[in-house]
C-alpha cells in the first residue's frame, strides 16, 4: 500500500533529513520525495500492512513541514494538476 502526501519541502537536504527520520521511526515504511512535482510529493510505501498517515503527518509537522494526504483520485489524461 502507498500513501501520497503533498508537502512544502523544497530542498534535497531537507528531504534527506526527513527520509532518515521516517525510516528510523517507521521501520516498516519505505519513503521517497519527488521534488520535481509541483506538490513536492512524499510517497510512503508500507512493507507490511496499511499506512497510518496521522503519525507520518505528526512527524512532518514536528519538523516544521506542512503536509496533507492527497486524495486517491484517478488522473485525467493530459492534466497533471500543476499549473
Amino acid at each position: 500500500m502507498v500513501e501520497v502526501f503533498k508537502t512544502n519541502v523544497s530542498s534535497r537536504s531537507q528531504a534527506d533529513r526527513l527520509l532518515a527520520q521516517i525510516h528510523s521511526t517507521f521501520t516498516h515504511y519505505s519513503a521517497n520525495f519527488d521534488l520535481w512535482d509541483c506538490d513536492n510529493i512524499l510517497r510512503v510505501k508500507s512493507l507490511n500492512g496499511p499506512i497510518q498517515p496521522l503519525p507520518v503527518l505528526l512527524l512532518l509537522r514536528k519538523s516544521g513541514v506542512e503536509a496533507e494526504v492527497l486524495p486517491d483520485v484517478p488522473a485525467v489524461s493530459g492534466l497533471d494538476g500543476c499549473l
